[in-house]
């Protein structure tokens, strides 16, 4: 799409010249913040006052804790802080325009200069471990600058203060400026230029993920407000938009994102982010917006969200992701699509007051927080429902609601961005709870996405609502995967057999899930090439009471033929993720069938 795109056309004939983008109202810009409801004002300034206290300490021992312990948030939260901090401290300027905030500005500036790196230590040299040996790995090598997420989010993140406040800064001293553009050259737009080896710009065999745009929209605004040579701002720009070919290569035409909601942040919408700077930049001339590919990738969150806080969440994803509701409703409105709006104004409008609406999310992604500030959706927008039926036909993600009841259940292959093993596993709610739930995601740490990924409970099969064959669980990999998958609005059938490893003996397990009526219908057909027995699993939000053939829970009762043996496990939550979705615990019930080479068991799952 894009490359096409640049043999058709030159970006010189199409982009403002260099300095000349304005993407929001600068400090000097008075009517524009003297605008600014005093709710937001009050907020911003007390968001700066904080930086007015200083900023946290950054050593090389945390660091290295990453690599000693695993534990992530160690550097991470430190890093961030500063981060947050320093444009707390810009914004309240804008607002206040006294020069209260400008020291704290140029401290902010100043210190993260001095970070020997802007990589995070979890991902500092992404070179196997036998490439680049484990002690060199403790520490960046400044000699080799490489751009991971927050590496280019911070050279965002400076870019858009010095756009903020560059008046201000050069009344001190031009020095501020000339250092933080030195660093921006040498960490981000060099290396952007002259590598094509980082995978996550596409050239080589990893398929690319969430990286890929989340990198660039924060390289195209970098480039757009503090590069002033034309051919190398252009250049930067051409490479960008090839590399975000390289991306859209990997999404499914249906739009569907198998890293879950809870990466559309920093996925579909970071590709927003993309295209709206080089919309903007270009006076609408760089317009995409009308590609069909590009309004199915913004669909993916109105299509899975569920109820309230609650969406799909199979993968890594939490069940209550915290989605940018102005992002969503730009995202519909540059595409036309009415639900997608709706949702975004539902969820702006619905914040807990104006903080949660502007508030930086996760990582400081600056210019979500001014658009929040200049380009908010109404607000006061009714909820939209879900649809009768979705279907993500690519990714084999299905989901029904009538009348209260959502139901929802996935194919795909369990080698999928922050896979788990769940293929054919299934979610209910009603009317908006969760009832039979899928675990999602966990605090990140070393093992997340380390060779023992797969030891983790919230990752493995037998976590998920899927059988166990002979006590056997899925494994990872493209070749464990749903076949003759099919669905409609009445139901979906699925092959899981290939999704077992050999030693689970599984000639065939067709699983079929038909939601009518209130009424879940589960029922799988399993012929084995060697007689085990058989263990279906239900990861359940609430206590089950069981009485024979019946397990009541929540909202719903399950019916399961009596010769089936349950147990019932509790499954205290302590991760602090997990909690915001799940506090306190959820439920595993397994029903287990006697040995034998065919089991063909119906489940029924009621609303009381």
């Amino acid at each position: 799409m894009f490359r096409e795109f640049l043999c058709e056309h030159r970006l010189e004939n199409l982009l403002c010249a260099p300095g000349a983008f304005k993407p929001f109202p600068q400090c000097g810009d008075r009517d524009a913040w003297e605008k600014l409801a005093e709710e937001k004002k009050q907020f911003l300034l007390g968001w700066g006052k904080e930086a007015l206290n200083g900023y946290p300490l950054i050593t090389a021992t945390q660091y290295m804790a990453y690599r000693r312990s695993g534990d992530r948030r160690i550097f991470e939260k430190p890093y961030f802080d500063r981060r947050i901090l320093l444009f707390g401290a810009a914004l309240a300027e804008c607002v206040e325009n006294q020069g209260r905030f400008v020291d704290a500005v140029i401290d902010g500036l100043w210190l993260i200069c001095e970070e020997s790196t802007w990589v995070v230590s979890a991902h500092n040299n992404q070179e196997p471990d036998d490439l680049y040996p484990l002690s060199q790995k403790c520490l960046p090598d400044q000699t080799n600058p490489y751009i991971d997420l927050f590496a280019a989010q911070t050279s965002s993140v400076l870019s858009y203060v010095l756009y903020l406040l560059g008046d201000q800064l050069n009344a001190v001293s031009p020095l501020i400026a000339s250092r933080v553009k030195r660093e921006i050259e040498q960490r981000i737009l060099h290396p952007f230029l002259t590598h094509n080896d980082f995978w996550w710009m596409g050239y080589g065999s990893k398929t690319v993920n969430n990286w890929n745009p989340w990198i660039l929209s924060n390289v195209i605004d970098t480039a757009l407000l503090v590069e002033t040579d034309t051919v190398r701002r252009n250049r930067t720009l051409e490479r960008a938009m090839i590399m975000l070919d390289h991306y859209l290569q990997t999404m499914p035409q249906d739009g569907g994102c198998d890293e879950g909601a809870g990466y559309f942040n920093v996925a579909g919408a970071s590709l927003l982010d993309c295209l709206e700077s080089l919309y903007r930049a270009s006076d609408g001339q760089i317009d995409f917006f009308g590609e069909p590919h590009i309004a199915a990738i913004g669909s993916y969150p109105e299509k899975v969200h569920i109820a309230g806080e609650y969406y799909l969440n199979f993968a890594d994803c939490d069940a209550k992701p915290i989605l940018d509701g102005e992002r969503l409703y730009a995202y519909g409105s540059r595409t036309g699509n009415k639900r997608l709006k709706e949702l975004g104004a539902f969820i702006f409008g619905g914040a807990s007051g104006c903080g949660q609406q502007l508030m930086i999310r996760d990582t400081p992604q600056v210019n979500r927080t001014l658009f929040g500030l200049f380009a908010g959706p109404e607000q006061n927008v009714p909820e939209p429902k879900p649809a009768p039926f979705m279907q993500l036909a690519d990714l084999q993600v299905f989901a029904w609601y009538h009348d209260g009841v959502y139901a929802a259940i996935k194919g795909g292959h369990n080698d999928e961005s922050h896979n788990h093993n769940d293929i054919g596993t299934f979610v209910v709610y009603v009317d908006g709870e969760p009832q039979i739930v899928d675990m999602g995601n966990k605090v990140y740490t070393a093992a997340t996405f380390g060779p023992n990924r797969y030891e983790l409970d919230n990752t493995r099969s037998k976590n998920h609502n899927v059988p166990l064959i002979g006590g056997v669980e899925q494994h990872a990999g493209r070749e464990y995967a749903a076949r003759e998958v099919s669905a409609d609005g009445r139901g979906a059938r699925m092959n899981l057999a290939a999704a077992y490893p050999a030693q689970a003996c599984v000639d065939s397990l067709v699983r079929t899930f038909v939601p009518e009526n209130g009424t879940v219908t589960l029922q799988d057909e399993i012929r084995l090439a060697r007689a085990q027995c058989v263990t279906w699993v239900f990861m359940l939000r609430h206590r089950p009471c069981i009485q024979p053939g019946e397990a009541r829970f929540g909202t719903l009762k399950l019916c399961f033929d009596p010769a089936l043996t349950p147990h019932v496990e509790e499954m205290v939550i302590d991760d602090p993720r997990m909690q915001r979705s799940f506090p306190g615990s959820l439920w595993r019930l397994t029903l287990e069938a006697g040995t034998g080479t065919s089991h063909h068991y119906a489940f029924a799952i009621h609303r009381i």
